[in-house]
């Protein structure tokens, strides 16, 4: 797999991760065009880490990244310290998502990009955690991908559905705070 600046990165054998798609990725860097660079990113879901990793090329200054799976985790780590700079800070949290959520309370990141298994029962708790522990900055957004078989209409307190985009078999749904 390929990111920004034509960096190549580790992925891992198998269907167990399921990496967004280059124009998915490339979609959401456009819509926040120009306003990665020294901002706060959190990848839930981090599968490969490719977000963040793309994240930490246009210039974030800290990424953390949120996946259960150990294997995939190791495979983070190697993506990111391949592509971050020494000012650039990052972090990858093993463990269930929802539960971890709330050892980041306190802190709050400009973009969150949260991509679950589309058949998962994950959205609702993780959402709900995000709005309680107040992760999105006062001016940031939350992208979440589902199938769009699935409409994401999850009301929220705090947060309100701002955008709605279809790339082909995957769609993403934008929030901010309200």
């Amino acid at each position: 797999m390929r990111i920004y600046g034509n960096r190549q990165l580790k992925t891992l054998p198998g269907q167990d991760t399921r990496p967004t798609l280059a124009r998915v990725r490339e979609a959401v860097f456009n819509i926040w065009q120009g306003t990665i660079a020294d901002c706060r990113w959190l990848d839930l879901c981090a599968g490969t880490g490719s977000m963040g990793a793309e994240a930490l090329c246009r210039g974030a200054s800290l990424v953390v990244g949120i996946e259960k799976w150990a294997k995939a985790c190791a495979v983070i780590q190697q993506n990111w310290e391949q592509v971050a700079q020494p000012e650039q800070e990052f972090q990858v949290i093993q463990g269930n998502v929802v539960g971890r959520l709330k050892t980041l309370a306190g802190q709050s990141f400009d973009y969150i990009y949260f991509d679950p298994p589309y058949a998962s029962d994950l959205y609702q708790p993780v959402l709900k955690a995000i709005a309680q522990y107040q992760l999105l900055d006062a001016e940031g957004e939350l992208a979440v991908e589902h199938s769009p078989n699935n409409r994401l209409e999850i009301p929220l307190p705090n947060l309100e559905i701002c955008q709605q985009k279809v790339y082909g078999n995957t769609a993403l749904t934008f929030y901010r705070r309200c």
